[in-house]
């Protein structure tokens, strides 16, 4: 099979600046050119090596500031490396930051047209996969509003639908699945296994094992700029699962059994691990727990901390009673802001409709440091949520559907 991406002993150096530094040329000049030069010099990433082949995907795994971004933008030709050597075959299309290259004030169309002749197409072919674009983003009734109009959801929608329809031989994927509800997440799930079926070699970063287990043929773990693991999915993904697991019950306080308001007992090390800096309190799924397939869900948590802390990334998944995950979206992968937290809070995610089948599921939910690196406190199969639904499944989502059947003319 044809290598399309190989890197080898692949390094990025960065130099920190004192905090005083000029910025202007007038200010360095009045400062007496004091400040100007770097204070010292920090790896990003070093001695990284791996390759894809056409047909492949490789899963990136780390915690915030272990140089999965880096790898990206160099990948992309964003930024250059200090060492090493990176070599692609192919157009690449990359998706760092979704909707980023767009002006707010020009409409979905405008921004599509542009998108995809930076991306390389030709206009005329562009306006041949136009509708495809469009009907692929579910955006038909809003593509001529301003993009300063769109939710981000909306935005990662368009985005994503041109990338994939510029048909690149490479693809760079940055979260591609943070948002968007589960139809919509099986749609592009659906359009990546096409692309990998036609040689597109896929280089996906994720914060979510499960995905990197289910959706790559080989992964790479980074940890502080280098490789902790590389290989076999599974494999990756269970040695960086054990060790967030093995920190956060490292700093899991033994405490005796708490029960919810549900009447579920939350016991350390079993059902809920973590250092508990930030504490969750109650966890409310709104309206109940009981809903039909396609109705709207909001998971309340309150939480508290004792101390200052800057921020946290808090998480929610639905799973299965035998731990297969449905939904994992977390704050950080979404760029949702979350403030010092000091005192009580109370956070919600809304989920416009739940599309899934008839069955028994669980809502997890954890409060994560900034950086991944361990949880201050995790719940797991506390929260049972029960859907329902009229539509007949044997897997795991149920959207709207219908079948239709057209009479065909025989010419005698």
């Amino acid at each position: 099979m044809q290598t399309a991406i190989l890197v080898e002993n692949l390094g990025k150096c960065f130099s920190r600046y004192h905090s005083q530094k000029p910025q202007t040329f007038m200010e360095a000049a009045l400062s007496g050119l004091r400040c100007i030069k770097a204070v010292d010099q920090f790896w990003a990433l070093r001695g990284v090596s791996f390759e894809v082949a056409a047909g492949e995907m490789l899963g990136i795994l780390g915690h915030n500031g272990a140089g999965k971004s880096t790898l990206l933008q160099l990948l992309g030709k964003v930024a250059h490396p200090t060492e090493g050597r990176i070599k692609m075959r192919g157009q690449v299309g990359a998706l760092l930051d979704l909707g980023a290259g767009f002006h707010g004030d020009l409409t979905g169309r405008e921004n599509a047209f542009v998108a995809a002749i930076v991306a390389g197409l030709p206009r005329q072919e562009v306006s041949r996969r136009f509708d495809k674009i469009v009907e692929f983003a579910e955006l038909e009734r809003f593509i001529d509003n301003p993009v300063r109009t769109y939710s981000s959801g909306m935005m990662m929608r368009l985005a994503f639908s041109v990338a994939v329809h510029t048909n690149p031989q490479i693809l760079l994927v940055d979260e591609f699945l943070s948002v968007g509800d589960l139809s919509f997440q099986t749609k592009c799930l659906n359009r990546i296994a096409e692309m990998k079926e036609q040689g597109c070699a896929i280089v996906l970063v994720s914060h979510s094992v499960s995905q990197v287990e289910r959706l790559c043929d080989r992964a790479l773990w980074l940890k502080h700029g280098t490789v902790e693991a590389y290989g076999e999915p599974t494999v990756v993904a269970g040695q960086y699962t054990m060790e967030m697991r093995s920190q956060s019950q490292q700093r899991t306080p033994h405490r005796p059994p708490q029960v919810t308001r549900m009447g579920t007992e939350l016991r350390v090390n079993e059902n809920r691990f973590g250092s508990q800096e930030v504490e969750i309190t109650d966890v409310r799924l709104l309206p109940n727990g009981i809903l039909m397939s396609g109705d709207a869900l909001c998971v309340e948590i309150d939480c508290f901390t004792t101390r200052p802390l800057d921020t946290a990334i808090f998480c929610v998944s639905i799973s299965q009673e035998d731990g297969t995950l449905c939904l994992d979206v977390n704050t950080a992968s979404m760029n949702i802001p979350i403030p010092q937290l000091e005192g009580k809070h109370t956070i919600r995610l809304l989920c416009d409709r739940i599309d899934l089948s008839s069955s028994q599921y669980f809502v997890n939910v954890g409060v994560f440091k900034e950086d991944w690196s361990y949880a201050y406190d995790y719940h797991w199969h506390v929260y049972p949520l029960v859907v329902e639904s009229d539509i007949p499944s044997q897997g795991i989502l149920s959207p709207p559907m219908k079948w239709e059947m057209a009479a065909q003319v025989v010419a005698l």
